[in-house]
């Protein structure tokens, strides 16, 4: 569904985190903990299978809907989506 940055691809990212108590502190100075750059690459590759997992979780769950204009997007046909990933030997058991 798409690509996979690394540590050193040249791709730039920005994150955000709670994970520092008292960070948001604007009084004092507060200590922060980081992941050691070269470890990222793990971080990277499991936000994108997340994000991966999401999309075809929302995929799936979707229904058929209809909008302005009689428009209408066609929900995915389960019975025929099984059938495709069991043929190319991709349905997880």
């Amino acid at each position: 569904m798409g690509g996979l940055g690394t540590n050193g691809s040249g791709d730039i990212f920005i994150a955000f985190s709670t994970a520092n108590p008292d960070s948001w502190n604007r009084r004092t100075q507060v200590n922060v903990q980081m992941i050691p750059n070269d470890r990222m690459s793990a971080l990277f590759r499991g936000t994108v299978e997340a994000t991966e997992e999401a999309i075809v979780n929302a995929m799936v769950a979707a229904e058929t809907m209809v909008g302005i204009n009689d428009n209408r997007v066609y929900a995915l046909p389960h019975d025929r989506l099984r059938e495709v990933l069991e043929e190319y030997n991709r349905l997880g058991r």
